[in-house]
């Protein structure tokens, strides 16, 4: 699909004085839910093309906006499609297959944006997809469809 062509409507970042001061590492993906977006990130491969700033390292350039992202990378050569530095104030995690534990503790990690189409969890996301009486498909409530 011709992504210049897509609606582009993607929450706005939590502090947008905050955006570029991140550490470059964070956790990749998980969680499942998400709380604020701190920044979107669009990542620079000199071994795809990009211009060597880092002295052949990876490196990324931080956006306030997906659609300012998402036109750099659309208009420079050996980046990555836009990622979303998010900020999980709690969050799921699946410690094996089927198996999900309420995590409370803050974490940032890189996710897809096309992960924030989930709402932004509730004070009861959590604790509605924990709950036996959870509909079979779990990720309904994540989607906000149950």
């Amino acid at each position: 699909m011709d992504s210049s062509k897509m609606k582009i409507d993607y929450p706005t970042v939590f502090d947008e004085t905050m955006v570029g001061r991140y550490s470059p590492i964070a956790k990749a993906g998980g969680g499942f839910v998400w709380d604020e977006v701190l920044e979107y990130r669009v990542w620079c491969h000199p071994e795809n093309g990009a211009e060597d700033l880092e002295h052949g390292d990876d490196y990324y350039f931080a956006f306030s906006s997906y659609k300012e992202a998402l036109d750099f990378a659309q208009n420079h050569e050996g980046t990555e499609e836009p990622l979303a530095l998010i900020l999980q104030r709690e969050y799921i995690d699946e410690t094996k297959e089927g198996k999900y534990v309420h995590v409370r503790k803050e974490r940032i990690a890189e996710w897809p944006v096309a992960f924030l189409k989930r709402p932004k969890r509730t004070e009861n996301t959590i604790l509605d997809f924990l709950s036996p009486d959870a509909p079979s498909n779990k990720l309904d409530i994540l989607r906000g469809l149950a």
